[in-house]
């Protein structure tokens, strides 16, 4: 069975805009939700990319449907793919990548693996996976979803979720949060880079971040 839903209103260009200049490490300080699980990373390194999420559900050894809607797919959309569990099967290999990247995806990120690495650097798309394997799906016309809630690597995504992707892993942002996860990162961004001015001029990092300061407080009690 198939289970085919409309592709979902595109995040904002101006949040995009914001969150293309932030890290998914740099959120992670203070947002808690939407990470996938670090077992998921790049293909090629130093990419990073945001987008909208439009989700695929496929099912073990079958890529029918992934070759379906790749069509339908947006410039800056985000395939995220949910493998229902599957992690034996490359859903998404060299002409896959092609595909994806004539159809400018902005990036795409597979629970599962992906194969022909050497392919996607060629195409330099922007995939993140759980590594390479050498044993691909076929066509078997079995069935799958598109754009219905899924789970990649543990992270609960829904279309039209924003994407930020990059060295450090993946992070899907319910639009809700959207606003204030950015003003939170940015002001976030803003300290970093101030604390790394104060690191080069010779400031320890523990008086910077106040651990020195816990530590001394710390042992000067237990002296007591």
């Amino acid at each position: 069975m198939y289970k085919m839903r409309p592709l979902p209103a595109p995040v904002e260009t101006s949040a995009l805009d914001r969150l293309s200049r932030l890290e998914t490490a740099t959120i992670g300080h203070t947002y808690q939700f939407g990470f996938a699980d670090p077992v998921l990373q790049s293909v090629l390194p130093g990419k990073s990319v945001v987008g909208t999420a439009v989700t695929l559900a496929l099912p073990g050894q079958d890529s029918t449907l992934l070759h379906h809607v790749i069509a339908q797919l947006r410039p800056g959309d985000f395939l995220v793919i949910d493998r229902l569990g599957d992690t034996r099967h490359a859903c998404f290999g060299g002409g896959v990548a092609l595909a994806s990247k004539q159809q400018g995806f902005a990036g795409a990120a597979v629970d599962g693996a992906h194969t022909d690495t050497s392919e996607i650097a060629e195409h330099d798309f922007a995939l993140w996976s759980r590594g390479a394997s050498p044993i691909t799906t076929r066509l078997y016309d079995i069935g799958g979803g598109f754009n219905i809630p899924v789970c990649c690597a543990g992270a609960a995504v829904l279309p039209g979720y924003a994407v930020l992707a990059d060295e450090s892993g993946v992070l899907f942002i319910d639009p809700d949060d959207l606003d204030e996860v950015l003003s939170t990162a940015e002001a976030k961004t803003q300290r970093g880079m101030a604390n790394t001015e104060r690191q080069k001029s010779g400031e320890k990092l523990g008086a910077i971040t106040g651990a020195t300061a816990k530590v001394e407080k710390r042992l000067a009690t237990a002296d007591d």
